[in-house]
């Protein structure tokens, strides 16, 4: 029943509101993943992922900057009934225009906040959490490029607690040509509890930052197609209101990415204190971790592309594995029918 009212509500909107629209347009796009993680330091985590993404939805183009999207984006795990684990509606305003994005509504993750360093955001948030819930802004220029988000969790019952995150991330270019920028990351999670309290209940206050100077030789010499370094320092704050005083576990982080044809190596490294960001990944929890990547790409071709991963995890007196596979095409927005502004 309430699929068959969102599917009327859905053609309503697009229909009541063409005639105002100069375009309408639709895009597509799958993922599919089997992601196997045997943690011999996080047995409880160790499980295979596994399933496919699928979202549809349609825009309207108002004019050149202002657009309406809307549609749904569900995930079906393999095996698993019902079909779909959960059916996410897309809903959302954009605006867009030289320097400016801004978006208000639910919106996909990917390609707006799918850079942030696992460490503060986990990469399971692809498969099971893949729209942002609320407000983006974003300026860009040649030089510099700032987003500031709030991505609302949960939403605040008798018995439901109040969850929001938000967070800004942004980098800097010197030079347009040259391979030095600075890039930053900063998020935190704002968990209060239920409209009906319970006893010894605290908010909770959690999150982190990362601030990297960077290197980008891609295209700059002949050995590698791409070729990047990164380094910085990392600080996660952790607070439990009247329970204790803000905890500040920091320390150093680098990356290194390296890529050749359809071959690719992704490193990072992390040594410090030990950082608990609930929604980052539990290896930093570690004083001591790195991580590589060995990706191949077997095929990619017009929005489609397949890759094989294998990632081996080291830390303090364990090394775990990881294999995954995933396929992802992207249609791209394609208009579908043009319309004629109502005259005065």
């Amino acid at each position: 029943m309430m699929k068959k009212l969102y599917f009327t509500l859905l053609i309503s909107v697009i229909t009541s509101t063409a005639a105002l629209a100069q375009t309408l347009d639709v895009d597509f796009n799958g993922l599919g993943f089997l992601d196997n993680r045997e943690y011999k330091d996080f047995v409880a985590r160790s499980r295979t992922y596994s399933g496919t993404r699928t979202a549809l939805d349609f825009g309207l183009n108002i004019d050149s900057v202002n657009h309406f999207v809307v549609g749904t984006n569900g995930i079906h795990e393999f095996g698993a009934v019902p079909y779909f684990l959960k059916v996410n509606p897309v809903a959302y305003y954009k605006f867009q225009n030289k320097n400016f994005q801004f978006y208000a509504g639910e919106f996909p993750r990917e390609g707006l906040l799918d850079n942030y360093p696992r460490a503060l955001l986990n990469d399971t948030l692809q498969y099971y959490r893949p729209n942002v819930e609320g407000l983006l802004l974003k300026f860009q220029n040649e030089h510099f490029m700032e987003t500031g988000w709030i991505d609302w969790v949960s939403r605040q019952t008798d018995t439901a607690r109040e969850q929001f995150l938000f967070g800004f991330e942004g980098k800097y270019k010197p030079s347009v040509s040259g391979p030095f920028y600075i890039v930053h990351y900063f998020l935190l999670e704002h968990n209060a509890g239920a409209a009906i309290l319970l006893p010894d209940d605290h908010i909770q206050d959690n999150g982190g930052a990362q601030v990297r100077l960077g290197l980008d030789f891609s295209h700059r010499q002949h050995l590698l197609d791409s070729l990047s370094i990164e380094a910085g320092a990392m600080i996660s704050l952790e607070r439990t209101r009247g329970v204790d005083g803000l905890q500040t576990p920091a320390g150093f982080v680098s990356s290194l990415y390296g890529g050749y044809g359809r071959f690719a190596i992704f490193d990072e490294f992390y040594i410090g204190q030990g950082s608990h960001i609930n929604y980052g990944d539990a290896f930093y929890e570690k004083h001591f971790y790195n991580r590589t990547d060995f990706i191949i790409t077997p095929f990619s071709a017009n929005g489609l592309k397949g890759q094989f991963i294998f990632t081996v995890h080291k830390t303090p007196g364990f090394t775990s594995n990881q294999e995954a596979f995933k396929v992802t095409y992207e249609l791209g927005r394609r208009v579908i029918a043009k319309f004629n502004k109502d005259k005065d």
